[in-house]
């Protein structure tokens, strides 16, 4: 099977590509290689790749900045996507098409399932439900997978930020009252991977997974939910616990009405259920902690 995974220079991209290459034949292109808001381009490079599987794992994801940059974000996060979805059906290829827990308002307090209405209250949440929208109504073989807070070691997060300050300062601080998961890159390539070996098969695998469940939206976060005070705090616990040099012990407290530089709004809750990938393959996400953990001692604690 060949794979073409575009926005390979990001954080889930990166991944992705790293973690396929033994075994399939897989290719990368990053932002300098295919540029989304070039959608000439994009129709010109992929037309001249043969690939059966594109992941789209780009996106315009300055949230505050595509409040100021609405049609760059719509091209980006909207339109690119619908282009990449009728560029896969010319080839009879597949889309794995990622997006973002930020298409809800945040409104309720359960984890949010493939279901419930997607109610963006930003311009980057619009786009990338456009985007959804494109996709699907492109080919309605193709997949979007939903993530929300994705960290690894491609490229800094919230978490990496966490750990440079408190490595430097003996006080750090984050928002308590904003909730979702942490979803670790690593996890999502082995799920990934599991839904590319399912539908390889055209059969279904042993955990469950056919070709007739790639298709149309699946939400993946690893299990659990925390504040961005809860997932700092965890993060710090786990340095000391690992040897990681940092100076801070606690995580002080930021309320979301405080950030003044803030432009766009955030849904207050974006806990995304992944019940339905649970079900499909009988065995659920890790949790959070047990996510952040690995991450910690695996790229931190030889350093």
């Amino acid at each position: 099977m060949k794979i073409v995974v575009v926005g390979s220079g990001g954080r889930l991209g990166a991944a992705l590509l790293r973690e396929y290459r033994d075994k399939y034949d897989v290719a990368g292109f990053n932002h300098a290689q295919i540029d989304l808001s070039n959608l000439d381009d994009v129709r010109e490079r992929l037309r001249a790749t043969n690939f059966d599987l594109l992941i789209n794992a780009a996106a315009f994801t300055n949230v505050d900045l595509c409040e100021t940059e609405r049609d760059r974000a719509f091209l980006i996060n909207a339109e690119a996507p619908g282009v990449l979805a009728r560029i896969c059906r010319e080839k009879r290829a597949k889309l794995i098409h990622v997006s973002t827990d930020y298409v809800f308002d945040g409104q309720k307090r359960a984890p949010y399932t493939e279901e419930d209405e997607a109610n963006p209250i930003s311009v980057y949440g619009e786009s990338k439900l456009a985007g959804e929208k494109n996709v699907l109504a492109a080919e309605d073989r193709h997949l979007v997978i939903r993530v929300s807070w994705v960290f690894g070691p491609d490229r800094p997060s919230f978490i990496d930020g966490i750990i440079k300050r408190a490595a430097q300062d003996e006080e750090v601080a984050a928002i308590a009252d904003k909730f979702s998961a942490p979803t670790y890159t690593l996890d999502i390539a082995e799920i990934v991977g599991r839904i590319l070996d399912g539908w390889s098969r055209r059969a279904p695998a042993p955990d469950g997974l056919t070709a007739g469940h790639l298709q149309g939206i699946m939400h993946f976060a690893n299990t659990g939910r925390c504040s961005w005070q809860e997932y700092a705090q965890w993060t710090l616990d786990c340095c000391h616990q690992a040897g990681v040099p940092v100076k801070a012990r606690t995580v002080g407290a930021l309320k979301m009405k405080d950030m003044a530089n803030w432009v766009a709004r955030r849904p207050v809750y974006s806990v995304l259920s992944a019940a339905k990938y649970t079900g499909l393959t009988g065995t659920p996400p890790r949790t959070w902690r047990d996510a952040v953990a690995d991450y910690i001692t695996r790229f931190y604690s030889k350093k």
